[in-house]
């Protein structure tokens, strides 16, 4: 099976789909991997690094797509990638499925099929294929450090020969994969970390991790059935903002991770709360790539309101490259060995519960969860 990489053409996309080491598995299984020339180098991956791992370089995009099986892709392929594509053809990306439905009528038109990475089913035998978690650890990770860099003071408990300098206090709403993260990174960083979650079952793994779970009481099931966060009714959310008031006022960290799939970002933060807030105080909103969770959040900039800084960056994993590669490279290649038959060539099953849920256009129509 012949696999290309195109280079990433996003603005401010600094991953690339595979890293040397996942080529190196690719091709000791006797696929061959062309690789744009350049595209590692914003990962720190030079081609050099690339073709000591049996790949070759190809000088543009529609060199590397030409006569391959499978096309690996960060974020959406662009025009001219789509028009080189042809039936038989395998597009694997973060495509945006279910926001760009023109998009995914222009590949199904050209007869490739597409896997939408983003809408890998929340199953266990699914798991090493989940890029949405693998990606999301990081912008919990480093969306602490955005905070514990803004901030004026220090996160862990100071004693000093002036005094002593209490600790920062932090909170996270959201406890998913980058809620969690955050938790235990600001943990590690010596702050007081509470949190808040809708779905009261994950209290444990908040306090499995050093922080506070903060408890609301709540009128209904907050947890849909492949464990996400369901989106709630205003009144809900209305309710649950004024029980956070307080807390989000004796916070000088506020992080927020809530987003519903395919919807706009809930607000957990208005801007009477952001007012009430400590000036000095910091928000980071990892929502800001679908309308941000803070009411006075500028995604992609940085705003100050009322004395308070608030951060709403956004695809926070470029900002770590070589990781952010190197995780997602390895969820490609988890999907890529579902669709490798016994004689290493492309096969897609659809009835593998898998694919069913992750392939978008087949044959050159939209199936599986855009069919209809």
């Amino acid at each position: 099976m012949k696999i290309a990489v195109p280079a990433e053409s996003t603005p401010g996309e600094t991953r690339v789909a595979l890293v040397p080491e996942t080529v190196a598995r690719l091709t000791r299984d006797e696929h061959a991997v062309v690789v744009q020339t350049g595209a590692g180098d914003a990962a720190g991956f030079r081609d050099a690094d690339f073709t000591e791992a049996g790949a070759t370089i190809a000088p543009g995009a529609t060199e590397a797509i030409d006569g391959a099986d499978v096309i690996c892709k960060v974020g959406p392929p662009t025009a001219d990638e789509i028009a080189a594509l042809s039936g038989g053809q395998l597009m694997v990306g973060v495509l945006g499925a279910r926001t760009e439905p023109e998009l995914m009528a222009s590949i199904a038109a050209s007869g490739a099929s597409a896997a939408a990475m983003e809408m890998v089913p929340r199953i266990a035998r699914a798991q090493r294929l989940d890029v949405l978690s693998s990606q999301a650890s990081l912008a919990g990770y480093k969306s602490v450090l955005i905070g514990a860099n803004t901030i004026g003071r220090f996160f862990p408990l100071m004693m000093t020969a002036a005094g002593t300098i209490p600790p920062a206090n932090v909170l996270v709403l959201g406890a998913g994969v980058a809620g969690l993260q955050a938790i235990a990174t600001a943990k590690r960083l010596g702050a007081v970390v509470s949190a808040y979650d809708v779905r009261s079952a994950v209290r444990e793994q908040v306090e499995s991790l050093g922080g506070k779970f903060i408890e609301i009481e709540q009128g209904e099931d907050a947890e849909d059935a492949g464990g996400y966060a369901k989106e709630q009714s205003e009144a809900e959310q209305a309710r649950q903002r004024e029980a956070m008031t307080g807390h989000i006022a004796g916070s000088d960290v506020v992080i927020t991770t809530a987003n519903v799939p395919g919807r706009k970002a809930p607000t957990l933060v208005t801007a009477a709360m952001v007012e009430a807030m400590r000036p000095g105080s910091v928000i980071v909103d990892l929502a800001g790539e679908s309308g941000g969770n803070c009411e006075l959040s500028d995604p992609g900039n940085e705003v100050t309101a009322h004395g308070v800084t608030i951060h709403a960056p956004l695809n926070v994993p470029a900002m770590m490259p070589a990781e952010a590669s190197v995780l997602y490279s390895r969820n490609l290649v988890g999907l890529l060995e579902l669709v490798t038959d016994e004689d290493g060539s492309l096969k897609i099953d659809l009835e593998d519960e898998v694919l069913e849920g992750t392939i978008v256009a087949h044959s050159g129509s939209l199936v599986g969860p855009l069919a209809g």
